[in-house]
């Protein structure tokens, strides 16, 4: 969420990675060291894949489509890279699924929601000083 949603508010190249790795650092902060590591790399790999579906429309689209698009790229390398970290040794079929549901969730939770979370800031005014709150209105 943190990706999309930092992407979407700002509107700028390296806001999406910069929001996944804000959010992924305040995790670190509330679990402790003891997957500090692994949770900064998936940060980094999420917003990466947010930043990359921003990167695709040139930072020039920013409707639900490339919302959804940008939560479900998110998604695919949140579960790509937890295959890798986590569970190397699952079966294809079951890692096909999870890395699925990643998508599917990424795209509805990171991608809809998120977009659904700036139209309504933008109607509040908060966003006046941004871009996302002047193309709203």
């Amino acid at each position: 969420l943190g990706g999309t949603l930092g992407g979407l508010l700002i509107r700028k190249p390296g806001a999406a990675l910069f929001g996944e790795i804000v959010a992924a650092f305040i995790s670190v902060l509330f679990t402790g060291g003891a997957w500090s590591g692994e949770i900064l790399i998936a940060g980094f790999f999420q917003g990466v894949g947010a930043e990359i579906a921003f990167a695709i429309f040139r930072y020039r689209r920013w409707n639900a489509t490339v919302a959804l698009f940008a939560g479900a790229l998110s998604g695919l390398f949140m579960g790509v890279n937890e295959i890798f970290i986590y569970y190397p040794d699952m079966e294809p079929v079951k890692a096909i699924i999870y890395v699925a549901c990643a998508v599917i969730s990424g795209a509805v939770i990171a991608g809809f929601l998120a977009w659904i979370l700036v139209q309504n800031l933008a109607k509040t005014g908060v966003l006046s000083s941004l871009a996302s709150g002047k193309t709203s209105r």
